[in-house]
């Protein structure tokens, strides 16, 4: 038991980050706070694969391996997500979700 209580803790600060992430999907309408929150939900991911791969008996580096291809993952959401941002703010000036609605063709 004395070994699964470091992992308790990874758990509380991925879970801590989970709920700051959702709430920033949840409570803002600015682009680029919704981008970073998607950013916090997924570093939370990454965190639980290191410890669970960390704490697990085999050699194996699924855990790593995993958390590497998430964090590329995550680097491609922003740059393409940026990259929308920006173009959405050249056409209306403004990067607020309600009002980029109207792009919809």
């Amino acid at each position: 038991m004395i070994l699964l209580e470091p992992l308790i803790n990874y758990f509380i600060v991925s879970l801590a980050l989970l709920s700051v992430g959702i709430y920033g999907l949840v409570a803002k309408r600015n682009a680029i706070r919704l981008l970073f929150s998607v950013e916090i939900i997924i570093n939370a991911a990454i965190i639980n694969f290191v410890a669970f791969a960390r704490y697990h008996d085999t050699p194996l580096l699924t855990g790593q391996t995993f958390s590497l291809f998430a964090i590329a993952l995550a680097a491609t959401e922003a740059a393409v997500g940026l990259a929308i941002i920006v173009q959405a703010f050249r056409l209306n000036n403004d990067i607020d979700v309600l009002e980029l609605k109207r792009l919809r063709g």
